[in-house]
């Protein structure tokens, strides 16, 4: 092998396409060329990315329900670094940054849809809990999803687009001829953040918009239970954007369906059964609260049965990874190609001990820490091995076409199917509770660290950088995120908890998490009414929507969540589609789109870092709010309005400065 620098030029023109019989891909970084990849650089840095982003990221998906997609800003970041202090060879160190690093969204991803969970059904919580939850299952999901690796990377090649490893790749790739876009992150990321901050912790406007704000849609609300609402947050904006037209609209019209349908709709009913000399149970009822008791378990039925149609739509990719796995562990494969430096993964009996040794500390872990018996000790381990290992083939495949991982669906799933299965070996209550919700946290830790770690993978293999490093120091950057995750959770339920009190008026909306609440408390609970039939409808909806070919996962999580976290996502997807065409040709539209999605991004981070920001304040009761709209919240509703338009006026023109090079 050589040890050089490689004169990079860009991907070769067959990155994105099926290969020809015979046809070979030959990365930027070729097998026989030997680059630093694993320096003390990137390890530091790739940690002080984990750290940060793991704050951010926590933040983010507990106050709107997404998390940070932390690749693209971190490989800008690593970009702009390696740029600065002109290092050499920084294109094999920053895929290792933004491997280590990348760990944050996915850990994040799988403590926050869970643990909360904790709280807002008033468990004991320590740090330890979230720790390990998250450390074991990041640990199983980069084990389960090692062996079926060349399948998806390099057997699958140009079958799958991979957009999240797409775009981060193209960043990566352009950063070595300069690292200009950093500064765009920068400068973008201090807009979207102080804009966020202004109003979430100086409270200058507003943060949600409805039409309460007019008389008619006053009445409306009252009567009707008719309401629109509208996050202002130039982070949710952002999400819009990078998503893109077709799954925001979606995620909409899931949310128009639960807000402009079922909630007037159950209202009608009360109304009809009042006419007849009934009582109308829902006249005293705001919408908010006709959606909290009612329609949100529909969309918990829907987002459990999209969970259960994307395996079954991943059967024959789970059967052929399997196939793989096996004859690799048998070692009858006769795969020579193994030992090719970008082909080399860790041995898989290697693999394989670890995974028997993660799995055993579980077992302790559940056995000391949750007072299980041995039987419902191994029934739990069960649950969490055979989910697990299942479901991680769906989470990559779900990477690798959409970009989007349904984790939160299969989460649902491991609840109800856990719950039920430890019932049944005489596990309720409290502790029931506590032990399916930490099961939980395993499993979807998992499941999101198979899903992002596919991710680096791909990256890796379009530049050329070697798998078995890029597995090995994925360990490091979980052992970090899942630390840093458990500190922060715990600052920000000081700060603004997970349940509304007298304490903490404005509490964080983490939505996954009060799903799987909500579905765990009665199957925990002895004798406690199940909503069953609304789950049920929520099932039936989902097949309709999936039959007519809409993407049931992204409609189920549209009725789900509030109206005012979805609404914002359409006016990023509008803006991301407008923005993709222009009369001056297709190179300007794609300078402006590539501009564009480095605002998105520098909106999420930045609003996402001060809002971490802001919590660290509350929690040392350092307050900057100014009150200026307590008396008139409809004035500050409008001021939010004016203060919207102006972003969207600042986004659009930055974008449209694009130059075509």
């Amino acid at each position: 092998m050589q040890n050089e620098t490689p004169q990079i030029s860009g991907l070769p023109k067959n990155a994105y396409t099926e290969l020809a019989k015979g046809e070979e891909y030959i990365p930027v970084i070729p097998a026989s060329t030997v680059v630093p990849e694993v320096t003390p650089y990137s390890v530091f840095w790739g940690i002080i990315m984990t750290i940060i982003f793991s704050a951010a990221a926590a933040y983010s998906g507990l106050k709107i329900g997404q998390v940070i997609e932390a690749a693209i800003p971190i490989s800008i970041i690593a970009v702009g670094l390696s740029t600065a202090l002109k290092k050499k060879n920084s294109l094999s160190q920053n895929v290792i940054i933004q491997s280590i690093g990348a760990s944050s969204g996915v850990i994040v991803a799988g403590a926050i849809f869970t643990i909360p969970g904790l709280y807002i059904l008033n468990l004991p919580v320590n740090f330890f809990q979230i720790f390990f939850s998250s450390l074991f299952g990041g640990f199983l999901g980069i084990l389960f999803l090692i062996p079926f690796r060349k399948y998806f990377v390099k057997d699958m090649h140009g079958k799958f687009p991979f957009p999240e490893a797409t775009a981060t790749t193209e960043i990566l790739i352009t950063g070595e001829k300069g690292g200009a876009q950093a500064g765009l992150l920068i400068v973008s990321g201090l807009v979207g953040g102080v804009y966020d901050f202004l109003f979430q912790s100086f409270k200058l406007w507003g943060e949600v918009v409805t039409t309460r704000i007019f008389p008619f849609g006053q009445e409306l609300a009252n009567k009707a239970k008719m309401l629109f609402q509208f996050n202002v947050s130039a982070m949710i904006v952002g999400f819009g954007y990078l998503v893109g037209l077709k799954f925001s609209l979606i995620i909409t019209l899931g949310s128009l369906l639960s807000w402009w349908v079922f909630i007037p709709m159950i209202n009608e009913i009360g109304h009809i059964v009042a006419g007849t000399g009934g009582t109308n149970f829902f006249a005293g009822m705001s919408p908010e609260d006709i959606f909290t008791a009612y329609v949100r378990p529909i969309g918990i039925g829907a987002i459990a049965m999209a969970g259960i149609i994307g395996v079954l739509k991943a059967s024959p990719i789970i059967g052929k990874a399997f196939k793989l796995a096996f004859k690799g562990l048998t070692g009858s494969s006769g795969d020579t190609e193994a030992e090719i430096r970008t082909q080399k993964d860790i041995k898989l009996t290697f693999v394989v001990f670890l995974s028997i040794l993660t799995l055993i500390l579980v077992f302790i872990y559940l056995f000391v820490g949750f007072q299980l018996t041995l039987t419902q000790t191994i029934i739990a381990l069960l649950t969490v091995f055979i989910i697990s290992f299942l479901f991680t083939t769906v989470a990559a495949n779900a990477i690798a076409i959409v970009g989007t991982n349904p984790v939160s669906g299969m989460t649902l799933m491991t609840l109800i199917l856990s719950s039920v299965i430890l019932t049944s070996a005489g596990l309720t209550g409290n502790t029931g509770m506590t032990a399916a919700l930490i099961i939980g946290g395993i499993v979807c830790t998992a499941l999101s660290m198979a899903g992002g770690f596919i991710t680096d993978l791909k990256i890796g293999y379009w530049i050329g950088t070697s798998p078995y490093k890029q597995e090995t120091w994925k360990f490091l950057g979980t052992l970090f995120s899942a630390a840093t995750v458990g500190i922060v959770i715990f600052i920000l339920n000081q700060a603004y908890g997970f349940v509304q009190t007298p304490l903490t008026p404005e509490p964080l909306v983490a939505p996954q998490a009060n799903a799987m609440a909500a579905v765990i408390k009665p199957l925990m609970s002895i004798g406690a009414n199940v909503p069953w039939y609304l789950y049920l409808v929520g099932s039936i909806l989902a097949l309709i929507i999936n039959f007519l070919g809409i993407s049931p996962l992204a409609f189920a999580l549209g009725m789900y969540l509030p109206l005012h976290l979805n609404s914002p996502l359409l006016v990023g997807g509008l803006i991301s589609h407008f923005m993709q065409k222009s009369k001056k040709g297709e190179a300007v539209a794609n300078a402006r789109h590539q501009r564009a999605t480095l605002i998105a991004s520098g909106f999420i981070a930045g609003a996402a870092l001060l809002g971490v920001v802001g919590a660290l304040l509350k929690f040392f009761k350092v307050e900057l709010a100014l009150n200026i709209w307590d008396k008139n919240p409809i004035g500050g509703e409008i001021t939010a309005v004016f203060a919207f338009i102006a972003l969207m006026i600042y986004f659009i023109w930055d974008a449209r400065r694009a130059k075509v090079e």
